[in-house]
């Protein structure tokens, strides 16, 4: 195996441009470091969006049984999350399609948690996630490659199984409707789902985003958002793999299983401001290109110019290309001032600094400043609390936006929403076995052919 030493989670958590999102645990403080403003028209009422109440630790309650689809690194992660985030969980299942994954996350959870998993509630093979909710689990965590996710979402959902899925939850269109109704028939069961958008549990954001919405920029008029680093990890492959367990384990280089960089990565930055705008976008234009990727059959580079609801445009470029500058985060301007997430910040027209989140009040509050262990405490206080909270929806249509803009860039067109929703595109293939595919439909796309 050959690797790049930065993996996704190890630069989220490193990185300066990224925050930690909303309220004090709830009470009617904010993390906020400003003088005193004058009055805005806001671009929503309170009640009209929602803020997630983040403590340290998730109320105590009724013991969860966690199940665990996708022992990866993922996976591994989010299970540990989860137990941080609050007392009496139990990891009650665990499934992958590798038995040396299983095996290795069991011992971990063994030897560093204290959390036994019983053999028989320990599941190999692409079926091992229905073993997994039908194991008696109060709620399932979705970390396989993403492709898989509107499926298992769907079945958990089905048996009354609360789910965190990992984002992104779609990476075509044919995904993205059944994720779309299966967060209908969530919500009418009284459900709880929480997806990887973690910018959403994080402190900084979520306060930036309450201030927007309370008027601090006015109008928002456009916006740049970039996920721009070196290279990920990718795995040569090895004497006796097949194609599809090559493909499976280096799958974040292949399009059918991660949906691209775009959509496997850069969702956090697009789900932003399709967040704090409220919009959805309508079209997209792009180009995209293929330079020193090393295996697999999708891009190193996006750059795609987005045409929302009302008009408005915004930029969103994302590379993962060694040797290149780096740059994660995002800008949002409107007719009174802009944020940027960089310093966490909104500046009047002028260039004063008008609002600053305070990261000193938020170490001096709150011991868990994590967002990865954040969205479980959330996921966690609305199952024991009996309140339904379902985040698919809003999450699939950011996926689905990166969609349109990989699409675009792929196609040389450009691609409009209506056009990409109903799209017959599904990356699924007939047969998903371990064993050797037909490769000559895994190529790199080539514009305006």
């Amino acid at each position: 195996m050959s690797n790049n030493k930065i993996s996704r989670k190890d630069f989220l958590s490193y990185t300066a441009l990224l925050g930690a999102g909303t309220l004090l645990g709830g009470s009617a403080t904010s993390l906020t470091s400003c003088s005193k403003a004058p009055a805005y028209t806001p671009l929503k009422q309170p009640g009209e969006y929602y803020i997630p109440n983040l403590p340290d630790l998730a109320a105590d309650g009724r013991e969860l049984k966690v199940g665990v689809i996708g022992c990866g690194g993922r996976g591994s992660g989010a299970v540990v999350d989860s137990l941080m985030a609050a007392n009496g969980i139990r990891v009650w299942a665990l499934g992958d399609v590798f038995a040396e994954r299983v095996e290795e996350l069991r011992k971990s959870l063994k030897e560093n948690h204290g959390q036994e998993v019983p053999a028989e509630n320990c599941f190999v093979g692409f079926d091992a996630y229905k073993q997994v909710i039908d194991s008696g689990v109060d709620y399932v965590i979705c970390t396989t490659p993403p492709v898989f996710r509107p499926q298992h979402f769907k079945y958990a959902t089905e048996k009354g199984v609360h789910s965190f899925l990992e984002k992104p939850i779609a990476v075509d269109p044919a995904g993205y409707r059944s994720v779309m109704a299966t967060a209908k028939l969530a919500k009418a069961k009284g459900l709880c789902v929480v997806t990887g958008t973690q910018r959403h549990h994080e402190r900084p954001y979520v306060e930036a985003f309450q201030k927007i919405q309370e008027g601090l920029i006015g109008e928002i008029t456009g916006g740049y958002v970039c996920w721009n680093q070196g290279m990920l990890w990718y795995k040569e492959r090895k004497a006796g793999w097949s194609d599809m367990e090559w493909m499976i384990r280096d799958w974040v280089n292949w399009k059918w299983l991660s949906g691209d960089h775009i959509v496997e990565q850069h969702v956090h930055n697009i789900d932003v401001f399709l967040w704090f705008s409220g919009l959805k976008p309508v079209k997209a234009t792009a180009c995209g290109a293929r330079h020193r990727r090393i295996t697999g059959d999708q891009y190193d580079q996006f750059s795609v110019d987005f045409e929302m609801e009302n008009g408005v445009h915004f930029h969103s470029m994302c590379r993962q290309i060694n040797g290149t500058s780096t740059l994660v985060g995002e800008t949002i301007q409107g007719t009174k001032g802009s944020w940027n997430s960089y310093a966490q910040e909104i500046k009047d027209l002028d260039g004063n600094v008008i609002w600053k989140f305070d990261r000193e009040a938020e170490e001096a509050n709150f011991k868990q400043r994590n967002p990865y262990i954040l969205e479980h405490v959330d996921l966690i206080n609305h199952i024991r609390s009996g309140e339904s909270h379902v985040e698919a929806e809003e999450c699939v249509i950011s996926c689905l936006a990166g969609v349109m803009g990989r699409e675009a860039a792929y196609t040389g067109a450009t691609v409009t929403w209506d056009e990409i929703s109903q799209s017959a595109l599904d990356y699924m293939p007939e047969k998903v076995e371990m064993g050797n595919c037909d490769m000559s439909k895994y190529t790199v796309p080539v514009p305006g052919k």
